[in-house]
């Protein structure tokens, strides 16, 4: 299954040893290492994943906790995703009490779409939340629950349970530091927040500080931004395939940027790229299991048979390229890629697919996929490191 989860918020509405020995030396005593706080496990249809995952799921852990106090819940299966903003779980996967955020005159909830037609539905709850070992920060999330109140009508068909979306939640680590920004603290009329009295819901301003935000913002160090490093896969796949999620960008000496190129992010988060000579918003996400792009190649790739139809099945393996270009005055950079057979790639055992990819009209989307092989680094909006100041991707 296609899982493109692209909060569409932005995009339709604007338009993350032990001590030493005290041995002694000429250049003075030796020093405990750093506790590693930053890095978060995750695990590509792996260990932290459910059984049965659709292929080229990224999955971490994240432990929530009620707030002021230390009843906390791991949970496993968290989908990660660059291109959304916030943790959303859902109710069936949560087993520790939060406090409702209000909004007058009743509780505050959320209608999250995504960019393949999915969508979240639940109240917005304050918890604590602890990324890796990092300090907790208290911030809100939404609980997916579809009981709750009476959803408006862009998510009258949201997801109902973990296996409806696959997953047990979402941890949407991208650009902003809100979900909707000043869209939904200035305008009730978003079709994002409501206010919910009963069953009755009815569209909300909600004020930043109460909307669903990305909790690596608010930890009081490695803030800034993230680097995704996932080992490359071969072709033909590969049945699990683990990497880490690490939190900061120059705060520790785990994160200290690499020899990269930065690529500059225009205002809603994207790229252009450049494909057969075609120009096309551009952007990177986890949460997408393929690369997904228009398909001008006719023959060269066809799409697959139903039920697979959204998917590319070409005769064998083929080769491309595309540039991405990022805003002015910052660089471009070719990238290659494969696609290959999907309808013949999924019959195997493996679940990690480095040239899956299908056709989305309009964008091109730099799924999971690209992120095979790379140490790729995002820097958050307002936020500055020695790459240069977010909204940035670097590779």
């Amino acid at each position: 299954m296609e899982s493109s989860r692209i909060l569409l918020i932005f995009t339709v509405l604007a338009l993350m040893t032990g001590c030493g020995g005290g041995s002694k030396s000429s250049s003075g005593s030796s020093s405990p290492p750093p506790e590693v706080i930053n890095v978060l496990s995750i695990s590509v249809n792996g260990s932290l994943c459910s059984a049965d995952s659709y292929p080229n799921k990224p999955c971490v852990s994240v432990t929530i906790c009620t707030p002021g106090t230390s009843n906390c819940q791991t949970i496993n299966d968290i989908l990660l995703d660059t291109a959304s903003y916030g943790l959303r779980v859902f109710k069936q996967a949560l087993s520790v009490p939060l406090t409702q955020v209000t909004a007058s005159p009743g509780s505050l909830a959320e209608c999250v779409q995504y960019g393949d037609g999915s969508s979240n539905w639940g109240p917005v709850q304050l918890a604590n939340v602890v990324l890796g070992n990092e300090p907790p920060v208290q911030v809100p999330i939404q609980v997916i629950d579809y009981t709750f109140g009476t959803a408006p009508a862009g998510c009258q068909n949201a997801d109902m349970m973990p296996s409806d979306a696959g997953f047990n939640g979402i941890l949407g680590v991208g650009f902003f530091a809100q979900d909707c920004g000043s869209l939904c603290s200035n305008s009730a009329y978003n079709g994002v927040y409501y206010s919910c009295s009963g069953s009755n819901c009815v569209g909300t301003a909600v004020a930043l500080s109460n909307q669903v935000q990305n909790p690596v913002v608010l930890l009081p160090r490695d803030n800034n931004g993230l680097i995704v490093q996932i080992p490359s896969v071969p072709l033909g796949g590969s049945p699990s395939v683990d990497g880490s999620l690490i939190l900061g960008i120059g705060t520790s000496s785990n994160n200290a940027p690499a020899t990269v190129t930065t690529y500059t992010a225009d205002q809603s988060g994207d790229l252009i790229t450049n494909f057969q000579n075609t120009l096309y918003p551009g952007f990177l996400d986890t949460g997408s299991n393929g690369l997904f792009f228009p398909s001008p190649l006719g023959a060269i790739l066809p799409n697959c048979a139903p039920p697979n139809e959204e998917w590319f099945c070409p005769s064998s393996t083929t080769s491309f390229s595309a540039t991405n270009i990022g805003a002015p005055g910052s660089p471009s950079g070719v990238v290659p890629f494969k696609i290959g057979n999907f309808d013949s790639l999924i019959v195997s055992y493996n679940n990690v697919y480095v040239e899956i990819g299908g056709n989305e009209p309009g964008s091109f989307d730099w799924g999971l996929p690209f992120y095979f092989g790379r140490n790729v680094y995002m820097g958050f909006e307002g936020k500055a490191s020695s790459l240069g100041s977010g909204l940035y991707w670097a590779y």
